[in-house]
């Protein structure tokens, strides 16, 4: 019998578990009519809550998409009927809705110094970087990570039927299969692709589609976006422990070592924000970049009486 058809000699649990199947991967119009229809009698609307907390109650990580508020009154149902049910929820994890089913919720979060890899439950690889802040959320239905803070790259196992989605705040990174970096910061949000292709919207009315070995950088202060072409390599070289950079603006320079040491550097206003710099920074000691600044373009730093340090020009 198909798991979206209950037929008189299902039990109303069966039927309410299959229909319970259907309204999470079939939304169509007929369907809910039919389903409508099965829902009006009381016994079937009982049932089918009592499947809905049963769902709940065995660790499904989203709340279910019920399509009516359901009244539910306390009655006991038989140890064979929630044998059933159970057997149809375990059904319901294993149908074939053209993708297998992965399921994981994890919080990761990192400090200074502190990069780190984990390999998802459905075979991605995800390395976080220092000062990183990382939600994982894996349903039936797709793939997030939510970016609260910091960087991440990640080599995402492919999978048409579920592309994986990284929400950095208002913006989204859409990916099916492919490798690519993340940074996002209180001033800016960066995309970087080693290989394959990313959709990256940083608000609702911009989008672009990046391939190997580009950049996008999204300023939060004026909302535009800025493209980029790096050399072999680049993507994500932080991982080996040190960042090489070219003809990078000082202010998105400073941002990245906020990664590393939150709070410390301040940038003087002005067109000091767009001074070139070229150069290597170890990420185990940023603070040396930062003291070789002056030799390197017309800056000078200050020390200022809170600790911190303020770049200005020289």
């Amino acid at each position: 019998m198909s798991p979206f058809r209950a037929t008189d000699n299902d039990s109303i649990d069966t039927q309410a578990a299959n229909w319970f199947s259907r309204n999470r991967n079939d939304r169509s119009h007929a369907s809910r009519d039919l389903f409508n229809t099965w829902l009006a009698d009381p016994a079937h609307a009982q049932a089918y809550a009592e499947f809905e907390a049963l769902w709940t109650e065995l660790g499904e990580l989203e709340a279910p998409n019920a399509p009516l508020a359901l009244p539910v009154r306390k009655r006991r149902r038989t140890g064979l009927a929630l044998a059933t049910a159970a057997a149809v929820l375990c059904a319901v994890f294993a149908m074939n809705i053209g993708a297998p089913v992965t399921l994981q919720q994890q919080q990761i979060v990192t400090r200074e110094q502190g990069a780190r890899t984990v390999v998802l439950a459905d075979g991605s690889r995800l390395t976080v970087n220092a000062n990183t802040r990382v939600r994982v959320d894996f349903s039936a239905h797709q793939r997030t990570l939510y970016l609260d803070q910091g960087q991440l790259y990640i080599e995402v196992a492919p999978n048409k039927e579920q592309p994986l989605v990284v929400q950095a705040g208002a913006a989204r990174i859409r990916v099916v299969g492919t490798g690519f970096d993340v940074r996002r910061s209180q001033r800016q949000l960066v995309v970087s692709v080693d290989h394959g292709q990313v959709a990256f919207m940083p608000d609702p009315k911009t989008s672009t589609l990046l391939t190997a070995r580009q950049r996008a950088t999204y300023s939060y202060a004026n909302a535009s976006l800025q493209s980029q072409t790096l050399g072999k390599g680049e993507v994500a070289d932080w991982r080996s422990g040190r960042l090489a950079f070219r003809n990078r603006e000082l202010a998105s320079l400073v941002d990245e070592l906020d990664l590393y040491r939150p709070g410390i550097i301040q940038l003087a206003g002005g067109p000091l924000s767009h001074y070139k710099v070229s150069g290597n920074l170890d990420v185990s000691d940023p603070m040396a970049l930062v003291n070789a600044l002056p030799a390197l373009i017309p800056v000078k730093t200050v020390l200022l009486s809170s600790g911190k340090i303020r770049i200005e020009p020289r």
